[in-house]
């Protein structure tokens, strides 16, 4: 934001509007995904279902549990997380802190400051996609998870 008006995003290596306009391609490894919340959901309801969405294996369960466990040992001994192949893991101290979810969360963000978590324990998924890029004053993405794990009532 500049001067309270909302800026579209400078065309550098990367084109915000790939998706969309051009070669509608972005060859990276690191950044330029594009989904919608609804399919996003599926891909993490896939893992939460041991690599099966809808009928349909798509990772075997072994491969799910390698990529969902701990890969980087002791190095961060006594951290609120932990990180897998993909994604970033809640420990069981993250989990006594109250409010980012069950031991074995697991996480991650994206560019654009968008963030998505499933938690296996309570078999829910958080997802908000943010536009925004930079370090930016917001506090939306661990409020959204609070809000998230504060509505579960059983």
């Amino acid at each position: 934001m500049v001067n309270g008006e909302w800026q579209k995003y400078p065309v550098t290596f990367y084109d915000a509007d790939y998706p969309v306009k051009g070669a509608k391609t972005f060859f990276s490894g690191g950044a330029g995904l594009s989904s919608t919340a609804k399919d996003y959901a599926i891909f993490l309801q896939m893992y939460l279902n041991g690599g099966e969405y809808n009928g349909i294996r798509l990772l075997s369960r072994t491969t799910v549990d390698v990529i969902l466990s701990n890969q980087i040992g002791d190095l961060w001994v006594d951290s609120d997380s932990k990180y897998g192949l993909a994604f970033g893991l809640l420990t069981a101290k993250g989990e006594s802190k109250g409010g980012m979810g069950s031991e074995g969360t697991f996480s991650w963000g994206g560019y654009f400051n968008t963030q998505y978590f499933a938690d296996p324990g309570e078999n829910v998924i958080g997802i908000i996609l943010k536009q925004t890029q930079g370090p930016v004053n917001d506090v939306t993405g661990w409020k959204f998870g609070q809000l998230v794990f504060q509505a579960i009532d059983d």
